[in-house]
C-alpha cells in the first residue's frame, strides 16, 4: 500500500556539482532533500586530478577532494545522502514513485534529475590506464596543463575542432586524428583548423595504443587505415572528443529529450515537461559541460523546485 511507502518532499537523483549544489539550496530551504548518489558518487570530477578553473580554489584542488567538499556542505545543511542508485521511475502521477537498486519504492512530491553525462571513449585499456594522467575527454578543462607541449586529439566533428583550436592556443603542436578521409565539422570550423599553423590533421588515422610510464602519457601509437603504416606520435597529452552520452536512459518514455538523449528543459529554467520534475547539470547540457555551469544549474533547479512546492511557480 502507498501509505506504507516512504514519502519525501524533494528527491535528487545523482550527485556531482549539480546534484550537491541543488541539495545545498534545497536543504537550506527546508525541503528536506534526499539524494541518491548514483554509481559514481561525486560524478565525473571524481575521475579527474587537478581542477584549477573552479572559483574559490586559488591553488587548485583535486577533483575528488572538491566533490567531498560539496558533499560535506550538502550534508551540513541536512541533506539525506544515500549510496546506491535509482533503477526505475514512475512519473505518471504525483507523488511520483522511484525505486532504488535494492527494490525500495519511495514517493516524491518533486524530483531533481542530476545524473550527468559520460564521455564516449575509444575502448582501449591503455586509454583508461592513463585517464587523468595525460588522457582527458575535456580540452577546455585540462588543456591548461599541457602548455607548450605536444598533444593529440581524436575526433572529426565541430566539438573536436573547437577543442583542437583551444589546445592550439596553449600547446606547441596539436595532432588531430581523424578516422575517415574527411572532417564531419562544418566548413567554417574546417577553415579555422586549416588556418591554425600548429594543428596537423591526420586523416585515415586510428589510435592503436596510448603509450606511457609511471609519470603519464609519453606518446600514442597510430595506424593509417589505408596504407596500414604504424607510427608513434611523441605527445604528452591525449584528448578524446568523440562525444558524450547523457545518463538519462532511466527517464526515457517520461521526459522529453533530444535525439541524443539530453533532457530538454524550458528555456531559462530547469523545468521539464512534467510538473515538479526538474533537471540540472550535464544531463541537460550538451554545450558547456563544466563544473561551474553544472553547479549554477543545480541552484536553478532547487529554486524552481522550491517555488513549485510553494505554489508560486513562475
Amino acid at each position: 500500500m502507498t501509505q506504507d511507502l516512504e514519502h519525501v518532499k524533494c528527491m535528487m537523483i545523482g550527485s556531482g556539482p549539480a546534484g550537491y549544489t541543488a541539495a545545498i539550496y534545497a536543504a537550506r530551504a527546508d525541503l528536506k532533500p534526499v539524494l541518491y548518489t548514483g554509481l559514481t558518487e561525486g560524478g565525473q570530477l571524481t575521475q579527474t586530478t587537478e581542477v584549477e578553473n573552479y572559483p574559490g580554489y586559488p591553488d587548485g584542488v583535486l577533483g575528488p577532494a572538491m566533490m567531498e567538499d560539496f558533499r560535506r556542505q550538502a550534508a551540513r545543511f541536512g541533506t539525506d545522502i544515500r549510496g546506491g542508485y535509482i533503477g526505475e521511475v514512475d512519473l505518471s502521477i504525483r507523488p511520483y514513485k522511484v525505486t532504488t537498486d535494492d527494490g525500495t519504492a519511495i514517493l516524491c512530491d518533486s524530483v531533481i534529475i542530476s545524473t550527468g553525462a559520460s564521455a564516449k571513449w575509444l575502448g582501449l585499456e591503455s586509454e583508461q590506464r592513463y585517464n587523468g594522467r595525460g588522457v582527458s575527454a575535456c580540452a577546455t578543462c585540462d588543456g591548461f596543463f599541457f602548455r607548450g607541449q605536444d598533444v593529440a586529439i581524436v575526433g572529426a566533428g565541430d566539438t573536436a575542432a573547437e577543442e583542437a583550436i583551444h589546445l592550439a592556443k596553449l600547446c606547441r603542436k596539436v595532432y588531430m586524428l581523424v578516422r575517415k578521409g574527411a572532417l564531419r565539422a562544418s566548413r567554417a570550423m574546417a577553415h579555422k583548423l586549416e588556418a591554425t599553423p600548429n594543428i596537423e590533421i591526420l586523416f585515415h588515422t586510428e589510435t592503436k595504443e596510448v603509450l606511457g610510464n609511471d609519470q603519464g602519457v609519453t606518446g600514442v601509437s597510430v595506424f593509417n587505415n589505408l596504407s596500414h603504416e604504424v607510427r608513434t606520435l611523441e605527445v604528452t597529452g591525449f584528448f578524446v572528443a568523440i562525444g558524450h552520452h547523457p545518463n538519462t536512459e532511466l527517464f526515457k518514455g517520461w521526459i522529453t529529450m533530444d535525439q541524443t538523449g539530453y533532457i530538454q528543459t524550458v528555456p531559462g529554467s530547469s523545468k521539464t515537461n512534467i510538473p515538479g520534475v526538474f533537471c540540472c547539470g550535464d544531463a541537460q547540457d550538451p554545450v558547456y559541460r563544466q563544473a561551474i555551469t553544472a553547479a549554477g544549474s543545480g541552484c536553478m533547479a532547487a529554486l524552481d523546485c522550491e517555488r513549485f512546492l510553494l505554489g508560486v511557480e513562475h
